[in-house]
């Protein structure tokens, strides 16, 4: 088995102080960028296929977290200046009037561990946040979460809001949530609606590799 496959099979298991260990010990004899893109993120792509498939559950999902969150830290030396490449940036929140956190922390943790670079905004974020973070951040994508019926107006006022800033053609809008649907999606003219936060991290990691 490879060091990169140990990497990935501890971090699965969330162990996250022998995932560091394992990091600092492939640093020796392999560049930072294989150790991230085929220990970490290769073991954090298995995670997220098992938590499509219903294998495995939120709670092991964000022991997981901690895990991966134990690599990068002990990867981040071994880069220049401590500057970890990202595959694009995303900012995140939970819209205006809704203080739902659950679903947007796994959405986080899912974009995290493809390699995107998370600007999370949290809970009761208003339409103008999310478009003044995009234009401060040249953010690839933006990914709104409702779970309250009464969020869907501020998801719409969003995209409108990035028309009205001039960047919409510059950044993709995701939306997703209980009271969202595909055909909402295309009413309001977002970009994706995903139902999963492992769909959501696929379809943001190909919006930023255009």
């Amino acid at each position: 088995m490879s060091i990169f496959d140990e990497i990935s099979q501890k971090l699965q298991r969330a162990d996250g102080e022998a995932v560091a260990a394992l990091v600092h010990r492939a640093a020796a004899e392999y560049p930072p960028e294989d150790i991230l893109a085929k220990g970490l993120l290769s073991g954090m792509n298995t995670v997220g296929e098992k938590f499509r498939k219903n294998e495995i559950f939120v709670p092991e999902v964000l022991l997981v977290s901690r895990a991966m969150k134990a690599g990068m830290d002990a990867l981040r030396p071994y880069f220049p200046a401590g500057d970890i490449p990202s595959l694009g940036t995303v900012v995140l929140g939970t819209v205006k009037g809704d203080f739902h956190d659950i679903g947007k922390e796994l959405v986080k943790i899912m974009l995290e561990g493809k390699g995107l670079r998370v600007i999370d905004l949290g809970m009761d974020v208003p339409a103008e946040t999310f478009v003044r973070a995009a234009k401060e951040n040249s953010a690839q994508v933006i990914c709104c979460s409702s779970l309250l019926s009464s969020g869907v107006k501020e998801v719409k006022k969003t995209v409108a809001l990035c028309k009205k800033a001039g960047i919409r053609d510059n950044v993709k809008i995701m939306i997703g949530g209980a009271p969202i649907t595909d055909s909402f999606c295309r009413e309001i003219g977002a970009d994706a609606y995903t139902s999963n936060a492992a769909d959501c991290a696929e379809k943001a990691l190909a919006f930023c590799a255009g």
